[in-house]
């Protein structure tokens, strides 16, 4: 796990450095962030990624300022072969009427660590969200003709909802649910339900719950779990 956690910040930094360099120039336009984390357990879509092992994850996104996005996001992985790492490219177009927000794009997953085949993968997205003042609700779509999580790699769509409420200035509860849908594969829904404690421009710790109703096909690598994580943006 050590060597994965090293060869991660390694591919991490050999991917993200040269755009670093480019922010530097006063004359880019736009704006870039960065994103730092340590997890106990990298869950996705209510499935363990890395055999629920501790996962270093970070990312870096430029925003244009005028809705226009990209980004790329990398996390250490542990599939039980030799799926080292995931990389994450990203890209649409994202903006707000007032108390509505939306969002439209592109995402690439790519494991170029392993010699496995079929892995690689791209969804397109939508997201829709409404502020109600006390709690926001978010609504998404993710579509991909070709998941690397289904037979013969077939077609999925994975539906999502997450609700949102800030308690005080630093603290926020939040609750999702999804289902995965999902040709070839028995579809099921996960869910997770936590708190995030934010200290502006040092860190945020969020605890999580996460289960799923699929435990009798994936066994110990999707039932409930907590999942702890650190993370610090720049």
């Amino acid at each position: 796990m050590k060597a994965r956690l090293v060869g991660l910040l390694g591919a991490a930094l050999t991917v993200i450095a040269p755009v670093a360099a480019v922010a530097q120039d006063s004359a880019m336009p736009g704006t870039f962030t960065g994103n730092i984390a340590i997890v106990n357990d990298y869950v996705f879509r209510g499935i363990t990624q890395t055999n629920q092992d501790p996962a270093v994850q970070g990312g870096l996104d430029w925003d244009s300022g005028a809705g226009v996005y990209v980004g790329t996001w990398a996390s250490s992985l542990e599939f039980g072969n030799d799926a080292g790492m995931e990389l994450d490219l990203y890209g649409g177009y994202r903006g707000a009427v007032d108390n509505f927000t939306y969002d439209v794009g592109f995402l690439y997953y790519m494991y170029p660590s392993t010699t496995a085949a079929g892995l690689d993968f791209w969804e397109v997205y939508g997201k829709a969200g409404y502020n109600f003042g006390p709690a926001a609700v978010t609504f998404g779509l993710n579509y991909t003709p070709d998941n690397t999580g289904a037979a013969n790699n077939d077609a999925g769509v994975y539906y999502s909802g997450v609700v949102s409420a800030p308690i005080g200035e630093m603290f926020s509860v939040s609750a999702g649910l999804g289902y995965s849908a999902l040709e070839g594969v028995q579809n099921y829904t996960d869910w997770n339900i936590g708190g995030t404690f934010n200290i502006p421009s040092w860190f945020s710790l969020d605890v999580r719950y996460y289960d799923t109703d699929y435990e009798a096909v994936c066994g110990t690598f999707c039932d409930e779990r907590f999942v702890v994580k650190i993370s610090r943006a720049f």
